[in-house]
């Protein structure tokens, strides 16, 4: 199938319908293109171009200039009618048209006046081919005439009446727009209650004595002669009721007085428009407006319903506070009732405005140009309508086609004119009129007969490069008449191109959808009409599409570094791109820091200014691609700023600031701090933290600070710097809101009270002249306050007082606005002194032979003299019961807080002789001491021996020497000795008791087993029990030349044996798999410890110690099991080679009498009643001679508590 443009004829039969005639028109209309060389060679009838509008209003001040330009081959001549006649410029030399142009130039600047050109103005540009005529052109100068003189009296009215002032503007062409102002050329306000209506009238639903004023001016402004006409002042005086009365009082007898109400409310009543009803006519297209302004107090509301129907939603328009309905755009369909209600307390009414739409004539189908080849037929159809409808009238040549020429190829049917076989002479220009009572339209549009064979007017061998996938478009423009077929080749194929899979436009433009690579090659446009026939051909190529196969990435940087975007692109290789980078759809900055290399753009030292988006575009002749990446510099805010206070009160400020770029990270919150620059200037403090998202903040204010403000704003970066500081503002000063703080009252001495507080700030003290007043009294007295003002200090001494009287005291502050709130009254003392009297009727209940309970009788309070404290205890040892030698000993004291009356004293020796006495203690001091107290402590269990030595081993024997116990703590009854062997696998053999008599410090064992190792356990006894044991362990001798001589002792010849021994090989190798054995049988026993678990020794131990020291063990309950921990742990370990007993075989008694300063916290501590330690012990010491060489280590209070249990 051909692609093929054919013009289809078809004889017209004059009964066709008028579609029809549409439908022909429009298949055989022939465009003619704008092509230069064609239109030199083709003729065309005149074409109207341009021309002045029908109503034209003119500056008369200014040159009159009437329109009228037109196109026609050959160009047009041009003549003008004035009023239906002839206009011969050449007649006026004010006249001229402009050469190769229809306009008109009346020079009336020079001579002349406007007036005089007044009139209907009409062109008509003619050529061989016909006759195209204007729009009748209806010239009028711009009028801006003057206000009539007249004399306007003042108005004087009551309050609340309803006014309207008249503006009555003079008739200016075009009407002029109307405004009310006042002498200074301010525009008066307007409102529900007053406004402007649409006549130019000022209404006042009801007026009010600021109404009053004598310079109601109205102004006319006409905008062609840029003019402002005034109306003559209008002077209006609101007037109250009683000012009414006053006046007519003045002139009236004492009986008769005014009296209408000056406020009386009343329903609404319209001003504008009169009646229940009105009408309203408007043409299509124009601004509908209704306007209803009702009077009434209090003022009323205006609302607009249409019946029957609903507001147009997009073209409705509420002006003048609702008095006003606009709709724009008026149809037909917007005629109807509208009705406006007007309302207020009191009532409401309502107004009807029938509103009719008429419509000037619009065209439907206006007429357009035929270009007809002969023989053709064609029709022009003018379609037009209105309100009412249009009458059609036709005109041919400017001539009305009922006097024109006659042409036998035209026939009129009403709005349509029929041409059927035109030929050359049939060409004219036809205008259609179109006309109602509200107005005309006319169109000009020309037939055009020509018999031209067809012509091909683009460029031969055109090269069109198209981008594969995308349409080609190959042009063919033709010109013919009749109108050519068009036919499209491919490669001088003999068949043309099929229509599934081009598209052939009505141009002649053969068009590929989808062009691909097989689409390249040579293209034939054929042209085709019963006068010929042209060709051309043209070329297309094919190229691959230009495509970014990387492209750059949305990067997130900090100020300071480096970035890189990367952008690379693949193309056609016969074109040749060009990569081009944008920043923000603009140039890149001119800034060494861009690099941009084949592939990569290079942005370093990233600075805020850097952030946006980045663009890289490739361009090739043919096509350009794009990609974009955003750049975000990250940091943290730029400081606020414009820093503004208002609401300036006494006590608060509103700070509002101005956000600092964010630096694409969101501020989370704004922290404001405040200076105080009057008393700490330079000191910025913290004043509060608003949400990010807030801009202002109320800030609490403190009187008599000179404060300048700083915003700062923080995001998830950091802290933004400070921004400038605000203005200072310095609030009023005002009296104290507060009072010192930690008031006291404490005498320093015995006869004075020292008043002290914590004394306000200057921020605090709301003023200047900050002072305190001082007020104090006796608590328990009659007196009244007595007071004194002291400067800003913070102590006031008060002299002349009785000892340790109570007193009342409160410090209130004061400046020069005034005095602070009543302060709180607090409760102070007079100075101490020391306490007179000393406990009465102390007694000593000794508990145990380490504890006495002493009790005592309170002292009088009175006597005290002060804060009692306490009471303290001094004891000491006085003498022992064994020696009268006398020595300075310690005293020793424990105080006991509060009004206790007993107490106990721990860590007594057994067997000892003590006294002490009782004082009371204030905050002063202590009192006298009570009356010395002696008692004694009974016996006690003695310490172990001090020492234990074992001397002159033999083959069969063993001695032992030692030294008795350095605190016997009564008197020794005897020595209690146990031993047994151990063999060779550390078992324990059986244990053998002895006594030995107290008086002895030296015992030789005989018949033992030779080269045997014995274990001892050896302690003293007093009648109160055993004491404390220690042990040692010793080997008897192999032969008797291992002796030596008893002066040179047992040491040395253990060691000289062990010598020899250890340097036998068998002996080593010996020691070496004992040592191996000891640390894997050390590692089993941690491990099993760290279970629970006990390792074999430490069971045989147990299985073997002596019967006669567990119980004493379980008996001493906590203690006991205290000093079995320490025991097992030394002395119950059988001793192997290498023993830890020194070399001449004494073993040293670990101090195990700990003092009470161990237990308590440094020197004191305290007992409770029930012996617990709550004393305070105290290391002041006093010599005093004491008897005997007793110890003064006192024992473990350990054990003084364990005889509590």
């Amino acid at each position: 199938m051909q692609l093929k443009i054919m013009p289809k004829k078809k004889r017209l039969s004059a009964g066709r319908a008028p579609l029809m005639l549409f439908l022909c028109q429009m298949i055989s209309a022939l465009e003619v293109p704008l092509d230069p060389k064609l239109l030199e060679d083709l003729v065309q009838p005149p074409t109207i171009t341009q021309q002045s509008p029908k109503d034209y209003i003119i500056d008369p001040r200014e040159n009159i200039v009437i329109q009228c330009e037109a196109k026609g081959k050959p160009p047009p001549s041009f003549s003008w009618t004035r009023n239906g006649t002839h206009f011969d410029i050449d007649k006026d030399p004010l006249v001229t048209m402009k050469p190769g142009s229809g306009t008109l130039i009346i020079n009336i600047m020079s001579e002349g006046k406007a007036e005089t050109y007044e009139g209907v103005y009409q062109c008509t540009a003619r050529n061989e081919r016909g006759a195209a005529i204007s729009n009748n052109i209806v010239i009028r100068p711009s009028r801006s005439p003057l206000w009539t003189k007249e004399k306007l009296e003042p108005i004087t009215l009551r309050n609340g009446q309803s006014l309207v002032l008249p503006c009555r503007p003079p008739i200016g062409l075009p009407p002029p727009i109307i405004f009310w102002m006042d002498n200074s050329f301010q525009r008066l306000p307007q409102s529900e209650r007053v406004s402007q209506g649409l006549n130019g009238d000022l209404y006042f639903s009801n007026v009010l004595p600021e109404d009053t004023r004598e310079d109601y001016i109205c102004y006319a402004r006409f905008n062609h002669t840029q003019t402002i006409q005034q109306k003559q002042p209008i002077s209006v005086k609101v007037i109250s009721v009683d000012e009414l009365n006053d006046t007519i009082a003045a002139n009236l007898s004492d009986t008769e007085f005014y009296g209408a109400k000056s406020h009386r409310q009343r329903p609404p009543a319209f001003l504008t428009p009169d009646g229940n009803t009105s009408r309203k006519e408007e043409l299509r297209g124009n601004v509908l407006s209704l306007e209803c302004i009702a009077e009434g107090l209090p003022t009323p509301i205006i609302y607009w319903i249409k019946e029957d129907g609903t507001l147009p939603i997009n073209r409705t328009f509420y002006r003048n506070f609702k008095k006003t309905l606009q709709i724009v755009q008026v149809t037909e369909a917007d005629s109807g009732n509208y009705q406006c209600i007007a309302k207020n307390a009191l009532g409401a009414i309502h107004h009807t405005i029938s509103v009719t739409v008429k419509a000037a004539p619009y065209w439907i189908i206006a007429p357009q140009n035929l270009v007809l080849s002969p023989e053709e037929d064609g029709a022009l159809i003018c379609r037009a309508s209105g309100n009412p409808k249009p009458r059609i009238s036709w005109l041919s040549n400017g001539v009305p086609i009922e006097i024109a020429p006659d042409d036998p190829s035209r026939k009129i049917d009403g709005d349509t004119i029929i041409f059927s076989k035109v030929q050359e002479r049939s060409s004219a220009v036809y205008q259609c009129n179109a006309s109602n009572e509200y107005g005309y339209l006319l169109a000009n549009a020309f037939v055009n007969v020509l018999a031209e064979p067809p012509r091909i007017l683009t460029s031969a061998n055109t090269l069109y490069q198209v981008i594969a996938n995308r349409p080609a478009l190959l042009d063919c423009a033709f010109f013919g008449s009749p109108l050519p077929t068009i036919e499209w080749f491919k490669d001088a194929k003999g068949s043309a191109l099929r229509e599934d899979i081009y598209v052939l436009h009505e141009n002649g433009t053969l068009e590929i959808p989808v062009a691909q690579k097989d689409s390249t090659g040579t293209y034939t446009c054929v042209a085709r009409n019963k006068l010929g026939m042209a060709k051309n051909d043209v070329h297309l190529e094919i190229k691959d599409p230009t495509r970014i196969i990387k492209q750059p990435e949305y990067a997130v940087v900090q100020r300071g570094s480096t970035v890189s975007f990367e952008c690379k692109v693949k193309h056609d290789h016969t074109l040749i791109p060009t990569v081009t980078w944008l920043k923000d759809h603009g140039e890149l900055p001119s800034d060494g820091r861009f690099t941009v290399d084949k592939d990569h753009l290079v942005v370093a030292d990233v600075s805020d200014d850097d952030g946006g988006t980045y663009t890289c575009v490739a361009n090739t002749t043919l096509d350009n691609v794009s990609a974009s990446a955003v750049l975000s510099v990250v940091d943290v805010p730029n400081p606020p700023f414009d820093l503004e206070m208002t609401d300036q009160l006494d006590r608060s400020v509103q700070l509002s600031w101005t956000p600092g770029d964010d630096n694409n990270s969101p501020i989370t919150k704004f922290i404001i701090e405040y200076e105080d620059a009057m008393h700490e200037p330079g000191l910025w403090h913290h004043q509060t933290e608003v949400p990010g998202t807030q801009t202002t903040a109320q800030l609490k204010l403190s009187p008599y600070v000179n404060y300048s403000f700083r915003v700062m704003a923080e995001n998830n970066l950091g802290r933004s710097l400070p921004s400038e500081a605000s203005e200072q503002y310095l609030t009023k000063a005002a009296e104290p809101d507060k009072n010192p703080t930690a008031v006291e009252g404490l005498g320093s001495e015995p006869d004075n009270l020292v008043i002290t507080w914590k004394p306000l700030n200057g921020f605090e003290s709301n003023g200047p002249g900050l002072q305190y007043k001082v007020s104090w009294r006796q608590k328990d007295g009659d007196d009244e306050w007595t007071s004194v003002v002291v400067a800003n200090v913070s102590k006031y001494i008060v002299s002349g007082t009785p000892t340790f009287v109570p007193y009342l005291i409160k410090v209130q502050a004061l400046n020069d606005a005034g005095f602070a709130p009543e302060p709180a009254v607090v409760m102070g003392h007079s100075g101490e002194d020391l306490p007179m009297v000393a406990p009465g009727n102390v007694r000593v209940n000794v508990v145990n032979s380490t504890l006495a309970e002493v009790h005592w009788d309170p002292v009088p309070l009175k006597s005290i003299r002060g804060h009692l404290q306490g009471y303290r205890i001094y004891y000491w040892k006085a003498q022992s019961s064994l020696t009268r030698n006398r020595r300075h000993l310690e005293k020793k004291i424990l105080t006991f807080q509060g009004s206790k009356t007993h107490g106990m004293l721990p860590g007594l020796e057994p067997f000892s002789h003590y006294s002490l006495n009782v004082r009371v203690v204030n905050g002063k001091g202590e009192g006298p001491a009570s009356a010395d107290k002696v008692f004694n402590t009974p016996e006690g269990v003695p310490s172990a021996p001090s020492s234990l030595k074992i001397v002159n081993p033999t083959l069969d024997s063993l001695t032992l020497e030692w030294e008795p116990p350095s605190h016997p703590n009564g008197i020794l009854t005897e020595y209690t000795l146990k031993y047994q062997p151990i063999n060779s696998t550390h078992e324990l053999g059986p244990l053998v008791d002895l006594k030995i008599p107290a008086n002895k410090t030296r015992w030789t064992l005989k018949n033992l087993n030779f080269s045997t190792r014995y274990k001892f356990y050896f302690y003293a006894q007093t009648a109160a029990g055993s004491g404390s044991q220690i042990t040692e362990e010793a080997i008897t001798t192999v032969d008797e030349a291992g002796i030596l001589p008893p002066d040179v002792g047992a040491g040395k010849a253990m060691a000289s044996r062990q010598v020899d021994i250890a340097t036998q090989g068998w002996f080593i190798g010996l020691m070496c798999a004992v040592a191996l054995l000891i640390l894997i049988l050390l590692i089993v026993c941690f491990i099993r410890r760290n279970k629970g678990g006990k390792y074999p020794v430490k069971e045989k131990e147990d299985a073997h110690a002596d019967p006669e020291i567990q119980p004493m063990k379980e008996d001493d309950g906590t203690f006991g099991e205290y000093r079995s921990l320490e025991s097992d742990a030394e002395d119950h370990k059988p001793l192997k080679k290498g023993s830890r007993t020194p070399s001449d075989r004494t073993v040293k008694k670990e101090d195990s009498d700990d003092s009470l300063v161990d237990y308590g916290e440094g020197v004191n501590g305290q007992f409770n009643e029930d012996g617990s330690f709550i004393g305070q012990y105290s290391g002041k010491k006093e010599k005093e001679p004491a008897e005997g060489n007793e110890s003064s280590e006192a024992p473990s209070p350990v054990n003084a508590m364990n005889s509590f249990v």
